[in-house]
Parts: C-alpha cells; structure tokens; sequence
C-alpha cells in the first residue's frame, strides 16, 4: 500500500541523474512490470562514495532507488553487498531481522508490500550486477 512516507521518500531526488563519473555501473529492467533503472556507483578504498541513478518506474522503485542511494553511502562493498542479499530474502523468511544499516527499509519491505516486491528490489540487484 503506497503511504505518505514512501511518497516522501520517492520524491528525494538528490541522487537523480546520472554523471558519468563512476566506479561501476549497471541498468536492469523488471521483467515483470517493466520499471528500468541505470546506476552508478562513485567507490574509494573499497567504501561506496556516492549513487547516482536514473529510473522509469513506479514509486516503489523510486522510493527503494532514493533510500538505497543514501543508505549505502560510506558502507564498504563487502557489507552492500550482504546486506542486500539479506534484504532479498524478505520474501522467504517468517521471522525476518533487518540488515542494521538498512533498518529503515521497513517502510517499504513488509508483508503489505509483497506484491511489489520485485520493484522495490530492483534497485538492490541493480546494485548487485554492478559490483560483480
């Protein structure tokens, strides 16, 4: 269910547009609802410095995009990319435990949003593919 809160965090756009100027890059695309998203991601000494993205998707997309974007910042890659891994498992666990640097997903990663789980983890695999 879209509230207040996701809308709010969707229209952040302080890390809209792209640069550029990265350490890696990469776009997908939903196969199953055709939201696409193109990131990069600014690295030094192995600490993610900065996301930059890029989307045509709904607000649950957009609102993942804009959280992952400041969540990330200064976490080193090894971290991203376990915590990421962990947030996709959402779907399988009952009793889930958010990932501390990324607690703040709840809004938007919970049993009223399963339906759109895959937009909301586009951005995550985004991520993903990038830093492989």
């Amino acid at each position: 269910m879209i509230t207040k809160d996701i809308i709010t965090i969707a229209s952040n756009t302080k890390n809209v547009g792209l640069t550029n100027k990265y350490s890696f890059k990469a776009s997908l695309k939903n196969s199953l609802c055709g939201d696409k998203i193109k990131l990069e991601l600014s690295a030094k000494n192995l600490k993610i410095n900065l996301m930059k993205y890029e989307t045509e998707s709904c607000v649950y997309c957009e609102a993942s995009a804009s959280l992952l974007a400041k969540k990330i910042k200064n976490l080193d890659i090894k971290t991203i990319i376990r915590d990421l891994n962990l947030l996709k498992n959402f779907i399988k666990a009952e009793k889930f435990i958010f990932p501390i640097n990324f607690k703040e997903f709840k809004i938007l990663i919970n049993k009223q949003n399963l339906k759109r789980i895959n937009c909301i983890n586009l951005p995550f695999d985004t991520v993903l593919k990038a830093l492989k």
